[in-house]
């Protein structure tokens, strides 16, 4: 089985996908096309409801824990490009991929038997387009391992109104050339309706941050300053990212940020425990610290790891801060350079981050989903 033959299984029978069973209001889709186009790369299947509602489609084989991580951060790409799309767009889009004139979307969702308004089914694309109001299901012939570090991608990214699906999609061969197919939900959210950010205890919005947000009218000078700082802080991340190499293949990688620091989460219920990794230009120092939700069961799991402190201190090696004696654990590790806005600093600074967040995921990541495992079970 091919990634191409499951493309071709959902294009030619939708229903074989149980989509009710993840989000009934996305029920019944009409497939419009395969490789829709857009900006982020071809969409695998785009399929469209009668009531407006875009379903994307993002076949994988998992043969590799890289595959399972970067699916998610495809399909979440493709849901960012079609919300700044109109109904136009897709129009326009669609036409192209099935070579036909005209509005091909209302075209096809009529010929499956729909009796639709043509303005009503276009006012209700366009708003589901603006509002990221997709359906995003990720279908592959074997997800059982590291489902749950897909979900810990998930907790690193908001602001779209979407549910993902996660199905299996088993296909078994009989002996006269017929095939089974035995679909199966192994994962859905809830649709993520708001952003919320939850800075970890003793980090503050720095570099301007509050500056930035005051709401005061920006003149032409002071908005290019912000935005080459900006532009600053992104290029730091991306070029942390992209050098970071990380012995754990199922751990998620956030995206770059604009701010002065990122995430990794570690799987907890609601994004409650996560490495902090960040930069603060004003004191030159970079770091990195275990962080969690206060009373949450992330902190509880942090907690769960006084016994091991001496272990944890002999694999993190000296420089480190253990501590579990106050309100809160601390294990967190800093380092100072001359002037971070020097290229050699700043280099000095990425290699340290570097090898630091690949040791600290290396000693937490394991104990943290084992404390998890233990809290949960209780």
């Amino acid at each position: 089985m091919t990634e191409a033959a499951i493309q071709d299984l959902i294009h030619l029978f939708p229903s074989c996908l149980p989509i009710a069973e993840i989000d009934p209001l996305f029920a019944n889709p009409v497939p419009i096309c395969r490789e829709l186009s857009t900006p982020a790369g071809p969409i695998d299947n785009f399929m469209v409801t009668p009531t407006g509602l875009p379903v994307l489609a993002e076949c994988k084989l998992w043969r590799n824990p890289e595959g399972r991580r970067e699916v998610v951060g495809q399909i979440l790409d493709y849901a960012k490009e079609l919300a700044l799309w109109t109904s136009s767009d897709l129009q326009r889009e669609a036409s192209r991929r099935v070579g036909r004139e005209g509005n091909v979307l209302l075209d096809l969702v009529r010929a499956a038997g729909n009796d639709v308004d043509e303005i009503s089914f276009n006012d209700a694309l366009t708003v589901n387009l603006r509002r990221g109001r997709f359906l995003l299901l990720i279908v592959g012939d074997g997800i059982r391992v590291g489902v749950e570090t897909i979900a810990e991608y998930l907790q690193g990214h908001s602001g779209l109104h979407f549910t993902l699906g996660l199905v299996e999609m088993p296909i078994y061969q009989l002996a006269d050339g017929a095939r089974i197919v035995v679909p199966r939900v192994l994962a859905k959210t809830q649709t993520i309706v708001r952003s919320v950010i939850a800075l970890p205890d003793g980090l503050a919005l720095s570099e301007d941050e509050e500056e930035e947000s005051s709401g005061s009218i920006e003149s032409p000078e002071r908005r290019a300053g912000r935005e080459r700082r900006n532009a600053i802080r992104q290029s730091f991340w991306q070029d942390f990212l992209s050098g970071l190499h990380l012995d754990d293949p199922d751990q998620m990688r956030p995206p770059p940020a604009l701010g002065g620091h990122i995430v990794f989460k570690f799987g907890a219920p609601g994004g409650s425990s996560w490495l902090t990794v960040y930069r603060d230009v004003r004191t030159n120092r970079v770091g990195l610290d275990l962080s969690s939700n206060r009373n949450s069961v992330g902190e509880r799991a942090s907690k769960a790891l006084a016994p091991q402190a001496e272990e944890l201190a002999a694999e993190l090696g000296p420089g480190v801060t253990i501590d579990f004696e106050g309100d809160r654990p601390i294990i967190a590790q800093d380092f100072t350079v001359r002037d971070l806005e020097n290229p050699e600093d700043r280099t000095r600074a990425l290699n340290w981050l570097h090898e630091r967040t690949n040791a600290f995921i290396n000693a937490l990541r394991p104990r943290i989903r084992s404390a998890l495992r233990d809290l949960l079970e209780e």
